[in-house]
């Protein structure tokens, strides 16, 4: 072996050595980075002193207690504006006189940690006496709250978080209490006003099931990144009690959730006549929408009940006479319906007179006549339903049952 091969042996060896004591090195540094990115964290000053501590692995699997239903303990939003039904005679007007209301606590004080900077997005309060305020409009038995305190912020400081907040896949609602004022009002971060409380909540149901942790999580997290930012006080509700709450309300909707449909149909092989059905659709005050699908509206252009085709090819503004179909199908979605059992009256009356019109048949979706007995067994159970829905503070058709039902 000549000295030319030796050397370049020992340059191979020491280069090895060289990459193997690097390598070393680095994953050392690495390993006590890590190490320090994972301790657990400090605790929050900006949390509520005595807050019940976000661990989930010790404590037992939450009970579906019905208490949290009690009307006497939950808050009742707004029902001035519930809806009348004016557009058939048939169809006898709902009740728009709201129930007594029970007012929601005012929110407790916000816990003040260090006295607050200068910070160009901020007002000062007016040096006068406290005005007292209404409670801000949170709906205790659906929402889960987040409370941002000030001396007086400009709304445009939440505007990464109210678009952000969108993404989270839970209705996410915005009330701020301006700077003077007694009244709340919704959160437009593009407009100059400044205020001295706000309050963030997130809706714990809805049709898609209920809330879960990782989204409470990234909302009071995201709150408090914004609160940070500009020296402001934040208070997240506690989320182990808010995930029970939202269990709770999502298997009680799933019980009451319910899709009525009612079908006319040709007697025998035949066809039932679409023109006609149509124009008996209009006559009643029915609108077609851009799903070609009609709807019966109320006076908040929410539906009452709708009818669509049962052909692939859905109903149009233009429709040819002598058209045909194998069918037509009324739908009744029963908790968003005010005034639910006249409402559904109304819907067989009409399915009759059109059966009657094009010779055909009311039935089931088994395909099996309804007949007046069948008619009140639904009936019967639609009382239940509604009778359930009342006890635990979500009437059918309200604001609050259009939101879980959503």
């Amino acid at each position: 072996m000549s000295d030319l091969q030796i050397w370049l042996l020992m340059i191979g060896a020491a280069i090895v050595l060289a990459v193997v004591v690097f390598n070393w090195i680095q994953e050392r540094r690495f390993r006590k980075q890590a190490e320090a990115a994972f301790q657990a964290p400090a605790g929050d000053a900006l949390k509520q002193a005595g807050a019940m501590p976000r661990v989930m692995h010790n404590r037992s699997e939450p009970v579906l207690r019905e208490p949290v239903f009690d009307a006497d303990r939950v808050s009742h939003l707004d029902e001035v504006n519930e809806p009348r039904l004016h557009i058939d005679a048939d169809l006898p007007q709902a009740n728009a006189t709201p129930t007594p209301e029970h007012a929601v606590p005012a929110p407790e004080p916000i816990p003040s940690t260090a006295p607050l900077t200068p910070n160009p997005y901020m007002q000062p309060r007016p040096t006068s006496s406290p005005v007292a305020s209404s409670p801000a409009p949170y709906d205790e038995l659906i929402e889960y709250r987040t409370r941002i305190g000030s001396d007086g912020v400009l709304a445009n400081v939440f505007a990464d978080a109210f678009s952000h907040a969108r993404t989270l896949g839970k209705a996410v609602r915005w009330v701020g209490l301006p700077v003077g004022a007694t009244e709340w009002e919704e959160v437009q971060p593009w407009r100059e006003v400044h205020y001295q409380q706000v309050v963030v909540t997130m809706q714990l149901a809805d049709r898609n099931g209920a809330v879960q942790e990782e989204q409470l999580s990234a909302l009071c997290n995201l709150l408090q990144a914004a609160a940070q930012a500009h020296g402001l006080h934040v208070a997240c509700d506690d989320e182990v009690d808010a995930l029970e709450r939202a269990q709770a309300i999502d298997r009680f909707c799933v019980d009451v959730d319910v899709l009525i449909g009612l079908n006319v149909v040709a007697r025998g092989e035949g066809a039932v006549n679409l023109t006609r059905i149509v124009r008996e659709a209009e006559s009643s005050g029915m609108v077609l929408g851009m799903d070609g699908v009609f709807q019966l509206l109320d006076s908040r252009g929410e539906p009452l009940y709708a009818l669509c085709n049962h052909d692939a090819e859905p109903f149009s503004a233009m429709v040819v006479e002598g058209q045909t179909s194998q069918g037509v199908t009324l739908q009744f979605d029963v908790p968003r319906v005010p005034d639910g059992l006249k409402v559904f009256d109304g819907m067989v009356a009409f399915g009759r007179k059109i059966a009657n019109e094009v010779g055909g048949i009311l039935v089931d979706d088994n395909l099996r006549p309804l007949t007046d007995s069948g008619i009140e067994k639904i009936r019967t159970q639609l009382a239940q339903i509604y009778q359930r829905m009342e006890a635990r503070g979500v009437p059918s058709g309200s604001r609050r049952a259009l939101r879980l039902f959503s």
